[in-house]
C-alpha cells in the first residue's frame, strides 16, 4: 500500500480499475434483456417472472463497485447492456460523461408508486435519469460474546479502548463509506464534505490500519461471513446482510450498532445506458421491478427496505423490523451521499488507495 498522504500531497491521485470479464455474447435471435447488476441482487424466480410477462430471456453479468460499472460502460458497455444499477452518488458523474439515458417517464406507469423521499433527489433532480432499486444502511456487526456492550457510536471501531484484542475489518468498495464512517466519528458528518474532513479521516483510517488486531478491508457480505466463522469480532457490513443472516438463523450471536454520529442510506438505482441494445425492454423491466408485489419479492429475497410505497403491504414482516427499515428517528441519522464533484472526486482515489 502505497504511502496514502504523499499521494493527496502530490495532488496527481488515480485509482487504477482491473477490468475483468468480456463483453455479453452478441444478441441471439429474438428478445434478450442484458441487466449488469450487482452479485445474487435479485431472485431467479423474480428473473423467471419476468421473462415469462416479456417472452424474453435475461441475461444478467456483474460487477464488484461502481467504479468497475464506470469503466465497463466508458469502454463500450453502454452499448451492450440494457439495463445498469449504480449507486446514488454516482449517477452525477455517469449523467456527466453520457452513459446513461434521460428516461421517458410515461413509459413507466408504476413510477407512481414509488415514496416521496425517494423523487427528487439531490443526486437525479427532477428522476431525470434513474428510478430506485433498492436502498439500505450501513452498520456496524459484532461478536456478542467477545465484545460487550459496545457504544452506539463509531467509537466502537476506531476507538482501541472499546476493542483492543479482537480482529477487526474496515469496508472495502470504493472506499466512500469508509471515509464517511471515519467523518461522521470526528464530527464532520457521514457526508464528509470538504477536503480538510477527507485528510483527517484518512489519516484516523491510515491509524487503524496499523493497529495490532486489524485484519483486513472486506466488504458487506463477505463481513457476516467473517462473523460468522469467528474469523473477525467486528466490521462494517449492510443491514440486509445482518438481517439475513437472522432469517436463516446463523449468527444469533451477531448484534448491531446503527451509531449515533449517523450513517449512510445508500441507494441503488436503475438506469438504461446510452446505447442500450433494447430500450423498450429496459422500461419494461423497470416498470415491472416497480410493481407492487414484484418490488416487494426484490426486497423480501434481498433483505432490503423497499423505495417502493405500494410494496409495502408485501413485505415479509422481517423486512419492517428497525434493523432492515429504520424508524423515523433513525432516518433523521442516515444521510445520502453527495454527488462527486470534480472537487470532491479525491475522496474515491483516497478509498481506493487506502483498501489496495
Amino acid at each position: 500500500m502505497k504511502g496514502l498522504m504523499g499521494r493527496i500531497a502530490g495532488g496527481a491521485l488515480a485509482a487504477l480499475i482491473a477490468i475483468g470479464g468480456g463483453a455479453p455474447a452478441a444478441h441471439a435471435a429474438g428478445k434478450t434483456l442484458y441487466l449488469f447488476n450487482w452479485q445474487d441482487y435479485i431472485g431467479k424466480g423474480l428473473i423467471k417472472k419476468f421473462e415469462a410477462y416479456c417472452g424474453c430471456k435475461v441475461v444478467q453479468t456483474y460487477y464488484d463497485s461502481n467504479s468497475e460499472l464506470e469503466a465497463k460502460l466508458r469502454a463500450g458497455g453502454d452499448s451492450q447492456y440494457d439495463v445498469v444499477v449504480p449507486s446514488s452518488y454516482y449517477i452525477p458523474q455517469l449523467v456527466q460523461q453520457g452513459l446513461i439515458r434521460k428516461l421517458d417517464k410515461a413509459t413507466l406507469p408504476n413510477f407512481k408508486n414509488l415514496l416521496p423521499r425517494f423523487r427528487n433527489v439531490s443526486y437525479d433532480p427532477h428522476d431525470a435519469y434513474v428510478v430506485p432499486y433498492q436502498w439500505g444502511t450501513i452498520v456496524i456487526g459484532y461478536n456478542k460474546d467477545k465484545i460487550k456492550n459496545p457504544p452506539d457510536s463509531w467509537a466502537a471501531l476506531f476507538d482501541p479502548k472499546y476493542n483492543s484484542g479482537y480482529p477487526f475489518s474496515m469496508m472495502k468498495g470504493s472506499g466512500r463509506d469508509l471515509i464517511g464512517a471515519a467523518c461522521a466519528y470526528l464530527g464532520e458528518g457521514f457526508a464528509c464534505k470538504t477536503k480538510a474532513a477527507w485528510i483527517k479521516a484518512a489519516k484516523l483510517i491510515e491509524t487503524q490500519v496499523k493497529r495490532s488486531n486489524f485484519s483486513g478491508f472486506v466488504d458487506g457480505d463477505p463481513t457476516m461471513q467473517q462473523l460468522k466463522k469467528g474469523v473477525v469480532a467486528m466490521g462494517m457490513t449492510w443491514s440486509g446482510s445482518v438481517a439475513q443472516c437472522y432469517a436463516d438463523k446463523t449468527c444469533l450471536n451477531i448484534g448491531w450498532i446503527l451509531p449515533k454520529e449517523g450513517s449512510e442510506a445508500w441507494v441503488d438505482n436503475m438506469a438504461i445506458p446510452t446505447h442500450a441494445p433494447d430500450p423498450e425492454l429496459a422500461y419494461k423491466f423497470i416498470n415491472f421491478i416497480l410493481g407492487a408485489k414484484e418490488g416487494a419479492e426484490l426486497s423480501n429475497f434481498n433483505m432490503y427496505p423497499s423505495p417502493n410505497a405500494a410494496s409495502i403491504p408485501y413485505l415479509d414482516k422481517a423486512i419492517k423490523q428497525e434493523l432492515v427499515t429504520p424508524t423515523p428517528a433513525q432516518m433523521k441519522r442516515l444521510s445520502f451521499l453527495p454527488a462527486l464533484t470534480p472537487a470532491q472526486a479525491i475522496s474515491d482515489p483516497i478509498g481506493s488507495d487506502v483498501v489496495l
